[in-house]
């Protein structure tokens, strides 16, 4: 270091390359998210929102309210996360197609949804115990622990006390089975061979 000059301080930078006015953890749809993130990886991390589904959403906050993408959010202000949050409940309102959303006529208000983090698990869990109490065969596999979908379970899905996997022995004639069957297979094996010469 030279006398007389003083080193200037350099921008203080957060986790991730996150500047340092960037809130570390931030709250979206009920999910704690990490602030570095950008839109649409924060969205990503929603109970509910997959990657397809994060991408439309940030396309359409980027068009629609102005953020762009490539935002962290742990810069967003309190107003623009509850803009997000809006956009996030009612999709389809917001133009994201009508296939993309995770709950298509729902039985009991009739309405197309889009369900994220606990109103998902929690709707989900409902309808689990609904076809349950209804005797339904889904029900009944969900009840019984097995594979609710028409997969095969010889192979997979196993559980509990691992037992492996037994064949039956083949008859070889003179064999130990053989030699088990006594006495009466023994002189018809004799009889057959008496006959073919």
């Amino acid at each position: 270091m030279v006398e007389g000059k003083k080193e200037e301080p350099k921008q203080q930078r957060g986790r991730k390359g996150a500047p340092s006015g960037a809130t570390s953890i931030v709250r979206i749809a009920g999910r704690d998210v990490d602030g570095s993130l950008n839109i649409e990886r924060s969205l990503g991390r929603v109970k509910g929102i997959g990657s397809n589904m994060a991408h439309a959403l940030s396309f359409v906050i980027e068009t629609k309210l102005g953020i762009p993408k490539a935002t962290a959010s742990g810069e967003l202000s309190d107003e623009q996360i509850s803009r997000i949050e809006a956009v996030v409940k009612d999709p389809v309102s917001n133009g994201i197609p009508q296939y993309m959303i995770n709950r298509n006529k729902d039985m009991e208000t009739g309405k197309s949804l889009h369900l994220v983090s606990n109103d998902l698990i929690f709707n989900t869990r409902q309808d689990v115990s609904r076809d349950v109490a209804n005797g339904t065969w889904r029900g009944f596999r969900h009840q019984y622990g097995q594979k609710v979908r028409g997969q095969h379970t010889r192979s997979t899905g196993r559980t509990g006390v691992t037992v492996g996997v037994t064949k039956k022995k083949e008859m070889k004639p003179g064999g130990p089975a053989a030699k088990a069957a006594g006495p009466a297979k023994k002189e018809e094996q004799a009889e057959k061979k008496a006959e073919k010469k």
